[in-house]
């Protein structure tokens, strides 16, 4: 539970979402001019941005981390569309060496050529997962491509490392070193 004293590192620790539903419906935290840092209380930022209702804010980051649950598929759910012959559209998010270390079977590996026929020709009602590494920056690309039109888009939760654990040991797992 969040509170008007909760930090904002604990905010993004129970809601990893919650950026993206701040910015989406107040501009926050997605550049340099609207950021907030990690110690500042929920309160703080509230109080600093034309002095939002911290409980408004509250229960938008709530409602969009429920939101954000729909829009992910587990891997033995993606495993069962994939058995099931359903047509479906695998984008692969993720680096060139890390695509190059495994993939998952039909995926294609994101670029900004493909990113044009996505947007222009791919079917909007077909099932389109898209996967990365641990599923976070995943979450991101469903939300945009949900803004696009695309019905049945879908981010891979916990994302190929997931997939690896539960549903293919033969994809390596392995670790980004920063």
């Amino acid at each position: 539970m969040i509170s008007p004293a909760t930090t904002m590192r604990e905010v993004l620790e129970a809601f990893p979402g919650a950026r993206r539903a701040l910015f989406r419906r107040y501009h926050l935290g997605g550049c340099s001019s609207c950021a907030f840092q990690p110690t500042e209380t929920l309160e703080q930022l509230c109080q600093r941005n034309n002095s939002l209702n911290v409980q408004e804010v509250i229960e938008h980051i709530q409602t969009s981390e429920a939101e954000d649950q729909k829009l992910q598929i587990s891997p033995a759910d993606l495993s069962a569309a994939m058995k099931n012959g359903k047509p479906l559209k695998l984008l692969d998010i993720r680096t060139r060496e890390e695509w190059d270390s495994g993939h998952l079977d039909g995926a294609v590996l994101f670029s900004q050529e493909l990113m044009n026929e996505i947007l222009g020709s791919w079917p909007r009602d077909v099932l389109f997962v898209v996967y990365d590494h641990t599923g976070s920056s995943s979450m991101d690309a469903a939300a945009y491509f949900m803004g696009h039109g695309f019905e049945q888009i879908r981010a891979l939760k916990g994302g190929i490392d997931a997939w690896s654990q539960q549903i293919d040991s033969k994809i390596p797992r392995y670790r980004l070193e920063m």
